[in-house]
Order: structure tokens, then sequence, then C-alpha cells
């Protein structure tokens, strides 16, 4: 079930009344309701995977009572491997499997071998990077002795699956998510407001802004060689935002849907675009996924502390995996590899840590050195999304190429609806205004005359209805 579907549309109401009327004030009501609701919500996209999202939770569950109740250290280890070994080796056969088998024949016959082999005919499932982090921070958590595992099945089973964040995040964890699962539930009417504000913006980004980019974006990168440079550098442009749009406006839907009812899940976007340096956007970009790695793979390896080398390895192992984390290609680990070299100089020099505050915080406009660091990054962001988005590495060469031509000093060779140049630059001066915020909207017009604050709302709910581009898929369903 997708979140800009007509099924949603029907399905959120529902779930809605029956948590806040028909539960009679019960936590336990409640939880089995939003427990059965994810349940729905999955099995609405594909019901076969449903069983593959149980097993995971109950392997997990399992798995993190054994790790608490073992008396050695040893036995500790063989169980959190047993997990983490499941885990990846679902990832591994969904995901990468057809990667690795086609990586290895593709080296056979480099060096004169002609291999026969057969590749799994398998649908990914959808959602399976983000539940299967959910599970594993879970065991993590409880092996290193910061949470006591949950003998509730139903709460633990909910945390994993609940349906706003089942499919694509933010990725929760147990010491954050649970124990509001566990702690009983109010109605409130601020919050809920809150709620739909941030779910009508993530409909905006996604419907309006994201959709409408795709069209372009794709024309473009689909088929390149009919355009000039500033053309391929308009079609990275649309991209940039297309992403933004549609990731950062499934994770609003998702916060504000989970407010509805009452639970607040982890931030998963700060206004990345805004970043003045590549440390501070990979601190405000898919903010979820990049404190997971932090935590449990880059910490675990040392982090900055050791020698120069040990830095710089742990700088490449954890962006690396980072790009591999969204999908079996090599444009993904290209991807990972060019912001790694981004930051490198950051950590080097000692400057990762130097933009913590908000830009331009309590101000109108930055200052030349705040806009210019902006724009720096920025531009490296979107040579980066170039790469994310082509096929392969050898296209991306290509397209970035063609970009730094000659021709791109020439007007773009390109047919497109100027409205949507300016529907991104309302979309960017909105985003700019609430950037001191949680997401766009939550202050943005509240202290607006009640009119104007209303003819606004309405404007963007018109918006949705009647400017979306096509209906394309969320990016993030495929990782």
């Amino acid at each position: 079930m997708f979140f800009n579907s007509l099924a949603y549309l029907i399905f959120l109401p529902i779930v809605f009344v029956a948590y806040w009327f028909l539960s009679f004030g019960s936590l336990r009501i409640q939880n089995i309701l939003l427990l059965i609701a994810s349940y729905v919500f999955y099995a609405f996209w594909n019901w076969h995977f449903l069983f593959l999202l149980i097993f995971s939770t109950f392997l997990d569950y399992f798995t993190g009572l054994k790790i608490y109740q073992s008396n050695n250290l040893q036995r500790k280890r063989v169980w959190l491997a047993i997990s983490v070994i499941t885990n990846l080796g679902f990832l591994a056969v969904f995901k990468y499997y057809n990667f690795f088998v086609d990586s290895f024949a593709v080296m056979l016959r480099h060096v004169g071998f002609e291999p026969h082999y057969t590749t799994l005919q398998v649908i990914l499932p959808v959602g399976i990077s983000f539940y299967t982090f959910h599970g594993l921070s879970y065991v993590f958590d409880i092996y290193y002795d910061r949470f006591k595992p949950r003998t509730n099945v139903v709460d633990y089973s909910l945390f994993v699956s609940f349906f706003p964040l089942l499919v694509a995040g933010p990725i929760e964890r147990a010491t954050h998510l649970l124990p509001q699962v566990e702690t009983k539930r109010t109605f409130d009417y601020a919050k809920a407001v809150d709620g739909l504000r941030q779910i009508l913006w993530g409909l905006f980004k996604k419907m309006v802004i994201a959709d409408n980019c795709a069209e372009i974006a794709n024309k473009i990168f689909n088929n390149t060689a009919p355009y000039n440079g500033s053309a391929l550098v308009v079609g990275a442009l649309f991209f940039t935002v297309q992403i933004y749009g549609d990731f950062s406006g499934y994770s609003d839907i998702a916060l504000g849907t989970a407010r509805l009812f009452g639970i607040e899940l982890l931030r998963n976007f700060a206004f990345p675009y805004f970043s003045r340096d590549i440390a501070e956007f990979w601190r405000r970009w898919h903010m979820s996924l990049t404190t997971w790695f932090r935590d449990y793979l880059y910490f675990p390896l040392g982090g900055s502390r050791g020698s120069k080398w040990q830095q710089i390895r742990n700088t490449f192992i954890i962006f690396l995996v980072s790009g591999f984390w969204h999908g079996a290609n090599w444009t993904f680990v290209a991807w990972g590899a060019f912001h790694a070299c981004c930051f490198l100089p950051l950590m080097l020099f000692k400057r990762n840590r130097h933009n913590l505050e908000i830009v331009a915080k309590g101000k109108l406009l930055p200052n030349y050195r705040e806009m210019l660091g902006m724009i720096v990054t920025f531009g490296l962001v979107v040579v980066g999304w170039v790469i994310f988005r082509c096929t392969t590495i050898k296209e991306a060469f290509h397209y970035i190429k063609g970009m730094f031509s000659r021709s791109l000093f020439q007007f773009p060779n390109l047919n497109m609806p100027w409205y949507l140049v300016v529907l991104v630059v309302f979309f960017f001066i909105v985003e700019w205004c609430g950037r001191e915020d949680d997401f766009a909207l939550r202050s943005l017009a509240t202290s607006w005359p009640r009119l104007a604050r209303w003819s606004f709302y309405y404007a963007m709910v018109f918006a949705i209805f009647y400017c979306t581009g096509s209906s394309q898929q969320f990016i993030y369903f495929q990782f």
C-alpha cells in the first residue's frame, strides 16, 4: 500500500477511528490493532512476503532473549551471530545474490573463462532493508547491554512492523520506539493537527514536487544523447530535487501518521540541501541510517580514533557500506566512494564538526561564506546523485563528462513546463523559511490570520490533486 494511493486514503481513517474509539483506552488493544493494521498494510503489497517479516520478527525476538539469558560471552556471541547471519543471509539472497553472481561471471570472462550460471528470478521484498535493521539494532543493543529484551511479543512485533515506517523508514531503535509502544497513549489534538500538517507537506513534496521533477529527470537520464551540457545539468538538478522530495516526503508522511497515533518517530531529514559542507549534509540526510551505521559499524571499527590510516579505512568502509546498502549495483558503491572522498579532507583537517548549528539561524539570509559553502556542497551532492541515478559507472562518467562539456554554456535544448521551476522555487522558499523546525510547515503560517492560513493549506491540497506529475513509486521502496 502506498502513501499516495486511494487505498491508503481509506485505510488511514479506518485505523485511526478504530485505534482511538474502539480500543476502550486499552493499551493492549491499541497495540494489537496497530499490529494487525501493519500486517494488512504490508500484505496489501504482496501477502506472500508477510511470512518473511514475521519470521524476521520472531528470530530477533528469540535471539534477543537468548543473548540476555546467556551467562557467558561466548554464548552471547553465538546467538548474536545466528541473528546477524540469518538476517543478512536473507538480504544477500533477495537483494545481492544476482549482483554477486553477475559480477563474478564478468571477472571470470576477463581472465578467459566462460561461466555458466543462473540467477534468481525473485522480486525484492519491499522494506526488507529497513525492518531487518530494526531487528538488528534490537539484538545489538541487548548484546552491548544498552537495552533489556522484551517478553511481550505483540509490543516487540509492533516495534519492528509499525506500518508508517515499515517499508521505507526511518530506521527506528528499540531504545526510542519500544518505550513509547509500552506507554499508555491518550489523544492529543494539537499533536494530531501537527501530524496532519506534516502529512500534507509530505504529500506535496512527493506528488507535486518529486513526481513532476521525475518526468523531466527520467526523460533526460533515459536518453542523454540528444541533450547538450546545460540540459544534462537541468536533468541532474531535477533528479536532485526529485529524490529529496520523494524520500523526505515519505518520511514526513510517516512521522505525521505516527503522530496521529501518539507516537514520535526518529527524524530522518533536517533540510540537507542547506548544508555548508559534506559532513553537515550527512548529519542531515537519511539521519536514521547514518546514525545506525555510525553506532553499529563505525564506532566498533574504532571511529575517528587510531592512526590516520585507520581513520581513512573506517571512513571508506562506512561510506561504501552505506552506498551498497542502497542496492546491488556498482554505481551505489561508487556514489559512496565519491562521498567518502569529499568527506575525507574535512575529517583529516578536523573540520567535519564545524557546521553544527542551523545555517543563518535567526536570520533571513545566510552570509557570503555560508552561501558559498552551500553552493559548493550542493554542487558536489548533485554530481553524486548523477552517479547514484545512472545504471552503470560508464554511463555516469559519460553523463558527468557531458555536463561539463562546452555545451554547458548553451541554452538547454529541452522542452519543459516552466511552471515546474516556479513550484520548485516555492518549495525551496518554504523549506528555507521553516528550516529551524522539525519540518517546514510546523510553525510556518500558524500565526497567519485564519483566512490566509487556510487558503495556504487549501492551495496545497488543490496542487496535490491537480498539479501532480505521473504517479511514481517511492524511490526508496527499491532499497
